[in-house]
């Protein structure tokens, strides 16, 4: 059955606006439990070995040696720092706070491109989106402030080096010679299991422990985050990176505060002050004009 490419796409954007959105949920309550960068380890090993399988089967072609390489490099950017560092900073911040902090991303894709890729200079609307986005951010994690906070700010860099990671492991994605879809999207998320192995094992080993007192609820995150967060939202991501302009591809980022905000205090009682909703309006307007008429 040949889909239209315009179905396909408008397919793979609400699935990532949405899905995603939820994740941030998924990842808050797997990680009550859980060290973050074991929990990406446990989901990827198992999302990427169905994956990689159903890539051989479906798709019937082995990746050369320089495929393999390059889909494990975009993996380790993306889900090996990216993905893993969100995992880390919902453990100790409001989830909807960390997708919201994510809201900023276009900003990295903009200026990641224009200084190593496409070299075209970002238009005034473009830049005093860039300025908005983050004035609303410092906003909202002004540091000299704590009299309205009650998490830390130290996930804040850490945040910070995934975006620009998982920016990056997705501009160059299009750009590297990888295997087909399915294939490549489960060598990527293999690939982030080695380094989150290496991180956990570095950083958490004595919290492995806490496998053994893994509940339902645990192990029910775990299997949302593998079906919907990995199998279906990351598929369908990696697919727009390469089947669409970067910057379309990262307005998800804006959608998802939305989606996860609502649901961490539907679900898990979060509360956002409204200094942090002010900033919520900031940084989202901020992002708009970003990619305000781009094609």
């Amino acid at each position: 059955m040949n889909i239209p490419h315009k179905t396909k796409l408008v397919t793979a954007l609400g699935l990532v606006y949405i899905l995603w959105g939820s994740t941030y949920l998924g990842m808050k309550i797997a990680t009550e439990i859980l060290p973050p960068f074991l929990l990406s380890a446990i989901r990827f090993v198992i999302a990427g070995s169905i994956m990689f399988g159903i890539g051989l089967r479906v798709e019937k072609e082995m990746p050369t040696g320089r495929q393999w390489l390059n889909a494990a490099f975009i993996g380790v950017m993306l889900i090996g720092i990216g993905n893993s560092s969100v995992a880390l900073a919902v453990r100790y911040m409001p989830s909807g706070l960390v997708a919201l902090f994510i809201a900023a991303l276009p900003a990295w894709f903009i200026a990641l491109d224009w200084a190593f890729f496409s070299k075209e200079r970002p238009k005034a609307l473009t830049l005093w989106g860039l300025f908005l986005g983050f004035a609303g951010l410092c906003f909202i994690f002004n540091p000299l402030d704590t009299s309205h906070r009650d998490y830390p700010l130290w996930p804040i860099p850490i945040l910070t080096f995934g975006s620009v990671a998982w920016a990056l492991g997705s501009l160059l994605s299009p750009r590297l010679n990888t295997p087909k879809q399915l294939t490549s999207s489960g060598i990527q998320m293999l690939a982030g299991v080695v380094s989150s192995v290496i991180l956990s094992t570095l950083l958490e080993r004595q919290e492995w422990g806490a496998l053994e007192a893994a509940t339902l609820r645990t192990w029910s995150a775990v299997l949302y985050l593998v079906i919907f967060g990995s199998l279906i939202g990351y598929t369908a991501y990696s697919w727009l990176v390469n089947n669409a302009p970067a910057r379309l591809a990262s307005t998800y980022a804006y959608v998802n505060p939305v989606v996860a905000i609502l649901l961490g205090w539907l679900v898990v009682d979060e509360t956002l002050s409204g200094r942090a909703l002010t900033g919520s309006a900031i940084v989202i307007a901020g992002v708009v004009l970003m990619t305000w008429k781009k094609k």
